[in-house]
């Protein structure tokens, strides 16, 4: 697999339990999400919204998006630009509202083989990383075609709408 800018990113790594208050901080749930994003993992990383380029990959550990069930955590990433999470666990509905939100969330029990700052390429329907940085590929657990579909559309919403619309 040959890294290409569709599938490249810059790998942003973090550690286990990132919570949904550290992505989406309850202090500017009143306000618009856009604005939320700008805070978007700022008490661990105060650079990272500020810094974050549209193709980036989030690394996480363990349980990464526990907590509430506030989508705007999955939602703030895909404003900044974020192409994917990588984890080796997620808080299920963080996973679930990542891909209805349109954003990609990979298993993958290796992220510790990732550094900040390593540029992935990612195919999640093979399930595999590619770290071409380090000339390493790593497994991921494969992501299901419906799934995929779901992200290529945009989310869920946009891609019922396209069923809809095909099925009249």
């Amino acid at each position: 697999m040959t890294g290409t800018a569709e599938n490249t990113g810059r790998a942003w790594v973090y550690g286990d339990n990132v919570d949904t208050d550290l992505l989406a901080p309850g202090a500017y749930m009143k306000g618009p999400v856009e604005t939320m994003a700008t805070h978007c993992l700022e008490a661990i990383d105060p650079d990272f919204a500020t810094s974050a380029t549209a193709g980036d990959i989030v690394v996480g550990g363990k349980n990464f998006g526990m907590g509430s069930s506030r989508e705007q955590a999955a939602q703030v990433l895909g404003i900044l630009g974020i192409r994917a999470v990588v984890a080796k666990s997620f808080g299920g509905i963080f996973y679930r509202n990542a891909f209805n939100l349109g954003l990609l969330a990979l298993v993958c029990p290796d992220v510790d083989k990732i550094a900040s700052g390593d540029a992935l390429s990612i195919d999640p329907a093979a399930g595999k990383i590619e770290n071409l940085t380090q000339g390493t590929v790593i497994a991921t657990e494969p992501v299901p075609d419906h799934l995929l579909n779901i992200v290529g559309a945009g989310g869920l919403v946009p891609y019922l709408e396209k069923k809809i619309k095909g099925a009249a």
